[in-house]
Order: structure tokens, then C-alpha cells, then sequence
């Protein structure tokens, strides 16, 4: 699986008001991220395309952006449900052994004896620690941890977790 080259920062929940501003919640750590960024992408098919961030502001747990060609909120209102994306180059430097959602979703995860689990196809964030949700014929969980994840090679989109640490959550072999 090729390496993404643009990563989603926001999501657009509706239009904010009449003057073309829209409401997002933020998919990034730090919601003031947005402060950094002059410009996000918006997708088209299969191409992304440059918008201006000409005012942004903060309530709560949300973003206010006004976005370049967007007047009224009836333009404003053509965004709804869109993600918001950056390139990569635009992303922050992670700390060591952290990963971006996108690189982790899509990778291969197996045991350290071999035995495939699955793909990971969502990763849940709770209080303590993500957890990775992982798909073939049955859907696992696995803790986000480092005494479970052994490796993680997002160039190969490759897993490899301790299944001693696993004992009671894998399903049974077939």
C-alpha cells in the first residue's frame, strides 16, 4: 500500500452563520494546528485542490474556518461532510513509535508466530491507550501498547503483535 501523500485534518459538520464560514472538528491532537496552516485540500475525484484558510477561529471542540470562495452560506453549505486534507509535507514531525491513522489503517497484522489476524480497518481512541481494529473473517481488537505491538513497518503495511499478550481476545483458529 503506497504511503499517502495527503493526511485529513478536519471534518466539515455544517455552515457557521451567512458570511461562507464552516464549522470543523478537528482530527489532528491539537485543534489550534489550524493556526500553522495557510491553505488546506479539498478533494475532487481523484485530485486535491488548494483553498486559501482566510480567517479561522475556535469554539469549544471545533474550528470556524473561512475558506476562499466560499461567500454566503449557501457555498459554504456545498462543504458539508467534506474532509478537510494537508499534504504530508505540511504534517508535523510525530514523536518516536506514534503513527499517523492513515499510515496504520490498511496494514497487514499478524502474531509473532505467524498466524495473520486481519487488516486494521479503523483505530478506536479511548482514554488510556487506541486500540486497533482488525478484520478478516472476524474482528479483533488489539490494545495500542507496546508490550502487544512488537512492530509496526508502515512501508510494508506490516504489524506483528504478541499473541501471549493477546491470550483470550484473538478467536479461535479455524
Amino acid at each position: 500500500m503506497p504511503v499517502r501523500k495527503y493526511l485529513s485534518v478536519g471534518y466539515v459538520t455544517k455552515p457557521q452563520g451567512i458570511k461562507g464560514e464552516v464549522r470543523v472538528k478537528p482530527l489532528t491532537d491539537d485543534m489550534y494546528r489550524f493556526d500553522d496552516l495557510d491553505e488546506v485540500f479539498l478533494k475532487r475525484q481523484d485530485r486535491y485542490v488548494p483553498v486559501k484558510i482566510q480567517r479561522r477561529r475556535y469554539a469549544k471542540d471545533f474550528v470556524i474556518l473561512k475558506l476562499e470562495g466560499f461567500e454566503d452560506r449557501n457555498q459554504a453549505e456545498t462543504l458539508r461532510g467534506e474532509y478537510l486534507w494537508i499534504s504530508r509535507e505540511q504534517a508535523r514531525p510525530l514523536p518516536k513509535d506514534t503513527y499517523f491513522i492513515a499510515d496504520i489503517v490498511g496494514c497487514r497484522v499478524e502474531t509473532c508466530a505467524g498466524r495473520f489476524l486481519g487488516y486494521v480497518t479503523g483505530v478506536l481512541h479511548t482514554g488510556s491507550n487506541d486500540v486497533y481494529v482488525v478484520k478478516d473473517k472476524q474482528e479483533v481488537l488489539i490494545p495500542a501498547l507496546k508490550k502487544v505491538v512488537v512492530d509496526v513497518d508502515v512501508e510494508n503495511s506490516k504489524i506483528v503483535v504478541n499473541h501471549e499478550e493477546l491470550e483470550g481476545l484473538l478467536p479461535d483458529e479455524d
